[in-house]
């Protein structure tokens, strides 16, 4: 059976033409709305060049706005299909628009070329993840709060590498995860600056002989600048997904340290925590069992997010400039590492959500040597030189038998100690994160409306 002809690829070898295509007719479904809502943005902006005979009219545009409008509703509801002759999901908008609108949808690519059209899909599409990923990995946060609010100052030892070490508690452990969530909010924000850069108008990476506006679909899109130089705006596909990756491959080792500990301290042999029976699974063979199978897959998971993220890194590493067929594949490792943080750190917020804690198995793990290094400075604090209190209470552990594990901790007042964790702090932090992803977000969609309608 002979390939069907495309609008580009007339005479293409069906197996080569398959070995290029790939999956995009699969993953291009996650970009269709984004597409038509560039595709709106070029053609408002081709209706208001100046040229004696214009390229699309004014009134031609509207009814181009309104033909997209319906294949993104299409998208929405997941009935939008890219067929084996459109290759990706441009090809397709251009084919259902000249299937309605005849010559005028034959006219929507004038000044465009597919390396800037998917260029702009991926980075609204990125905007729009990224910042429905912080406001997952901010819910996380909430919940390990609530869960530090929960345990209170309750005792929990402390430990480096992973021997008993110092008094902490609960509401220590639980606002210090949280407290690396937020912070990785930092990483993915340096994505999203680089994804918030409009490269449309670069076309193939040399611009075009056209007295196109770039500045103006820069602000119908959204964008907060274009990426000025042509050459350049070529170039940086991949720079936004390799910087997204290492972004996700970040967060996902926060997660698994995180899962890591669950796992550890809900063990027999620990009995801090208890994970919810809901989300563990059984064995098939030991009827006892109830497996933290959940969290382990954490683990693999981010394991494989750093390897997604490594692989958009070397496929970059020697790519010669301008545009090179290599960057399509870029497309399956973004989307792969957004789809796997995004469940994770929806996963962890459920499980979050319904762990608990043993009080007494807390305080019962506190052996005298976990004291040791408090009763040191308390010492210190009577006029005695750090080194010989260190030597007085290493020679004579057995005194610290006497010692109190919720005294220790309410001894620690100052910031971000035991009895220094200060709750407003994260709310604040959580809030005002939150109030800025939403803002964006609102934004972004505000103008999708706006073009699409």
């Amino acid at each position: 059976m002979k390939t069907k002809k495309t609008i580009t690829d007339n005479t293409v070898d069906k197996d080569i033409l398959s070995y290029t295509v790939g999956e995009d007719p699969v993953l291009d479904l996650e970009l269709a709305v984004w597409d038509c809502m560039g595709t709106a943005a070029h053609v408002t902006m081709l209706s208001e060049m100046n040229l004696k005979r214009p390229i699309v009219t004014k009134k031609e545009a509207s009814s181009v706005r309104k033909a997209l409008a319906r294949i993104a509703s299409l998208a929405e509801k997941g009935e939008f299909n890219i067929r084996e002759d459109d290759q990706d999901v441009h090809m397709a908008v251009e084919r259902m628009l000249t299937e309605e609108l005849g010559d005028l949808g034959k006219k929507i690519h004038t000044g465009r070329s597919r390396n800037d059209q998917v260029a702009v899909d991926v980075r609204l599409h990125m905007k729009d993840a990224i910042l429905r990923t912080e406001a997952e990995a901010i819910a996380l946060a909430v919940e390990l709060r609530a869960f530090a609010i929960r345990g209170g100052k309750t005792p929990l030892v402390g430990r480096t590498h992973l021997q008993p070490a110092m008094p902490s508690s609960i509401e220590m452990w639980a606002t210090g995860h949280a407290e690396m969530i937020l912070d990785q909010l930092e990483n993915l924000e340096a994505a999203y600056r680089l994804a918030d850069l409009n490269p449309l108008g670069s076309a193939a990476g040399y611009g075009v002989p056209l007295p196109i506006d770039r500045q103006r679909t820069t602000e119908l899109l959204g964008f907060s600048r274009m990426l000025h130089n042509c050459f350049g705006a070529s170039m940086a596909r991949g720079e936004c997904e390799a910087s997204l990756l290492s972004a996700l491959a970040q967060m996902m080792i926060a997660l698994s340290r995180l899962a890591e500990d669950m796992i550890l301290f809900s063990m027999p042999e620990f009995g801090y925590f208890r994970l919810p029976r809901e989300y563990c699974t059984g064995s098939s063979i030991m009827p006892q069992k109830f497996n933290p199978d959940v969290l382990e897959l954490v683990r693999s998971k981010a394991a494989q997010t750093i390897g997604l993220s490594t692989s958009a890194m070397t496929l970059l590493h020697a790519m010669p400039g301008g545009y090179n067929r290599d960057l399509q594949d870029c497309k399956l490792l973004y989307m792969k590492g957004l789809e796997t943080t995004r469940t994770t750190l929806r996963i962890l917020t459920k499980v979050t959500a319904g762990l608990g804690f043993d009080a007494e198995r807390c305080r019962a793990a506190f052996s005298a040597g976990v004291f040791a290094t408090d009763v040191a400075l308390k010492k210190v604090a009577d006029g005695i030189p750090w080194r010989d209190a260190y030597h007085d209470v290493r020679d004579h552990l057995e005194r610290l038998e006497t010692e109190n594990p919720d005294a220790a901790v309410a001894a620690k007042t100052h910031a971000g100690a035991t009895c220094g964790i200060d709750h407003n702090l994260y709310a604040r932090r959580e809030a005002k994160a939150l109030k800025s992803v939403s803002g964006r977000l609102g934004a972004l969609l505000a103008a999708k409306k706006a073009l699409l309608k």
